[in-house]
């Protein structure tokens, strides 16, 4: 039953900012502020490289300062080009295209997983051409996709696979980290994830050390440092700050308790929902899934409400703020200048119609989950009565 209303926010904060980042942080400052101080050379950097590389095993880890740059420098070092394919998901945050757009590439979509609402490999197997360079799929909410299928796929066509882990620091397929598969993996600190840099931040794993150097030398101007520094590549100046590092350390060191609160949520929430039939909960909330995001579905084909309805309905009657994960990425204004193939992707049409996330966090009270939960059976109640 619901009880007083409260408001129930989607917080801007993902995971937990404590004492020991505070003073991770300003450490670094205060050291800096003092005579002869600075903010290089980067010790942090390694420190933090070698921790992520080995958490996410891959034997390589590249700090940089976005997702989104983690994506634009693979591309790069793909040398992708005017004339050349990208396969993606449709249901993504935009720059998982975008920054294969901005090359010249054409944007290919393909088809995603009804209940994992992850890219497959057999609908980006069909889409293949000879000119298609690189496959993006997206660990999507932290529950990783067919890591065999896509690297299977790889192996037949020769096609690299770069992973898409913005969600998705700390997941596991079958038992294991996921930054070792592909060609490379790219993860976000942005600050609404399980682990944060100060706002911004993300970094490329990979256990290919040729790319893996490709990629560090372009984050930083093309430099090799040494005695004698060399220009050796066109690059530009995708780093993380010192403070960011030295914050990225601690984040990083909390990171599975983060993901274990999450899960604890969600997976209760899961249980709460069973009763309600007219949502569906996220698929395969388990051990391996970082729980970035806790995504339902309103089921266009068995309610005669929309997903608006039911978020305004959540929003203005009980004060809970949900957000939507995302819309198609071709409905963006800027795929109007595009070039892109989107086909047919029904079930792709049909999830970003239908997605929105709860606002389930490492924070979320437990008393909140049942107030959410009665949120949704009575705005689904109200507007059943309204004919929504």
């Amino acid at each position: 039953m619901l009880t007083t209303r409260r408001t129930i926010p989607f917080l801007a904060l993902g995971g937990l900012f404590e004492k020991d980042d505070i003073e991770a942080a300003a450490g670094v400052i205060g050291r800096a502020a003092e005579a002869g101080g600075n903010f290089f050379p980067l010790p942090e950097e390694k420190q933090f490289e070698e921790a992520f590389a080995a958490s996410e095993g891959a034997s390589r880890a590249v700090a940089v300062n976005s997702c989104g740059t983690a994506l634009d420098l693979c591309m790069h070092a793909l040398g992708i080009a005017p004339g050349d394919e990208v396969i993606v998901p449709p249901l993504t945050f935009i720059c998982t295209a975008t920054c294969a757009a901005a090359l010249g590439a054409t944007i290919i979509f393909a088809d995603i997983d009804s209940a994992t609402l992850n890219l497959t490999p057999e609908s980006a197997a069909t889409r293949l051409t000879p000119r298609t360079k690189a496959i993006v799929p997206v660990h999507f909410a932290g529950l990783p996709c067919d890591l065999e299928g896509f690297d299977d796929l790889s192996r037949r066509t020769g096609v690299p696979v770069i992973y898409d882990a913005a969600h998705a620091a700390g997941a596991r397929y079958s038992g294991r980290p996921i930054g070792g598969a592909g060609r490379a993996s790219c993860y976000s600190f942005q600050s609404n994830k399980n682990m944060t840099t100060l706002g911004e931040g993300g970094a490329v794993t990979s256990s290919d050390p040729d790319f893996a150097e490709t990629i560090r030398r372009k984050k930083s101007f093309g430099f090799i440092y040494g005695a004698e520094p060399r220009v050796v590549t066109v690059g530009f100046n995708y780093r993380l700050t010192k403070p960011q590092l030295a914050v990225g350390i601690t984040q990083l060191a909390k990171l599975s308790r983060v993901i274990a609160l999450r899960r604890e949520r969600f997976e209760r929430m899961c249980n709460l929902l069973a009763e309600v039939d007219e949502i569906v909960p996220p698929a395969g909330i388990g051990p391996g899934h970082a729980c970035h995001l806790f995504v339902i579905r309103v089921d266009s084909l068995r309610n005669s409400f929309s997903r608006e309805a039911l978020r305004a309905e959540l929003q203005n009657e009980y004060g809970v703020q949900t957000v939507i994960h995302y819309p198609a990425v071709w409905s963006w204004e800027v795929f109007g200048q595009i070039a892109h193939d989107r086909r047919d992707c029904p079930v792709a049409e049909s999830a970003c119609r239908e997605v929105f996330s709860l606002p389930l966090f490492a924070t979320t009270p437990l008393e909140d989950l049942d107030y959410i939960r009665d949120a949704l059976k009575k705005s689904i109640w109200r507007l059943k009565r309204k004919g929504s």
